[in-house]
C-alpha cells in the first residue's frame, strides 16, 4: 500500500490532535510542541485559527490548561460544553445517536477501548475514528463524517470556541474551521455507494 498523500496525512494529523485536546488538557511537551509551530499565514481562516491556537499555546502552561479543561469539557455533573452526538442531536446523553453510532462502528470492524470510560459518541473517539478511516482509506470516510460528526460537530465546537479560556476558545475555533473545510469536500463523496450506514 502506498503512503497517505501529504493533505490526507495532514487531516489525519489534525484529527488525532483535535482527539487528544479534546479528550484531555495538554502535558508540557505538547504545550510546548504547539507553542513552538510555524504556521505559513495564507490569508485563509484555518491559517489564522492555527496561528491563534499556537499564540494561546505560548502564554499559558500545562496547569492552568488542566483546570481550564475540566471547567470546560467535563465539570463535576456537566461542563461548560457537553461534546457528545447524544447531547447535540438528541438532547439527552446516551441516546439514538449513540445507538446508530454503535451500528456503525461495529459494521466497520471498531470497538470502544477497554481503558476508556467514555462513550463512543464523544467528539474526541469520533475525531480518532475519523484519523483511522483516513489512514485506512476506508470508502466509508466520507460518508461516516457526514451521518456521525456534519450533524453536531461544527456546532459543539463553535460552543467551545466561546469558553473564557483563550486555549480552549482557540481550539473550538479552529476544530470548527477545520470541520466546516471537512464537511464541504466530503459531502459530494458520501453519495457515493460505500458499506450501509445507518440514520441515527
Amino acid at each position: 500500500m502506498t503512503e497517505l498523500n501529504e493533505r490526507d496525512a495532514l487531516r489525519a494529523d489534525v484529527y488525532r490532535l483535535l482527539g487528544r485536546l479534546l479528550r484531555a488538557a495538554p502535558d508540557a511537551s505538547l504545550l510546548e510542541w504547539l507553542a513552538g509551530l510555524d504556521v505559513e499565514q495564507d490569508g485563509s481562516l484555518l491559517a489564522q485559527r492555527w496561528a491563534s491556537l499556537v499564540a494561546a499555546a505560548g502564554e499559558t502552561s500545562a496547569e492552568r490548561l488542566e483546570r481550564a479543561h475540566f471547567r470546560h469539557l467535563i465539570g463535576v455533573v456537566q461542563g461548560d460544553i457537553t461534546p457528545y452526538a447524544s447531547w447535540y442531536r438528541n438532547g439527552e446523553l446516551m441516546d439514538a445517536a449513540l445507538v446508530a453510532l454503535r451500528r456503525d462502528l461495529k459494521a466497520l470492524g471498531f470497538q470502544r477501548a477497554g481503558h476508556s470510560q467514555d462513550p463512543e459518541d464523544h467528539l474526541a473517539a469520533l475525531c480518532e475514528v475519523m484519523a483511522m478511516l483516513i489512514e485506512a482509506r476506508s470508502p466509508d470516510e466520507a460518508r461516516f463524517f457526514m451521518r456521525h460528526l456534519a450533524p453536531w460537530a461544527s456546532q459543539c465546537l463553535a460552543d467551545l470556541g466561546r469558553v473564557e479560556t483563550s486555549f480552549h476558545a482557540s481550539l473550538g475555533r479552529l476544530g470548527q474551521a477545520f470541520i466546516e473545510e471537512e464537511g464541504r469536500r466530503l459531502e459530494a463523496e458520501s453519495q457515493e455507494d460505500a458499506v450501509r450506514i445507518v440514520e441515527p
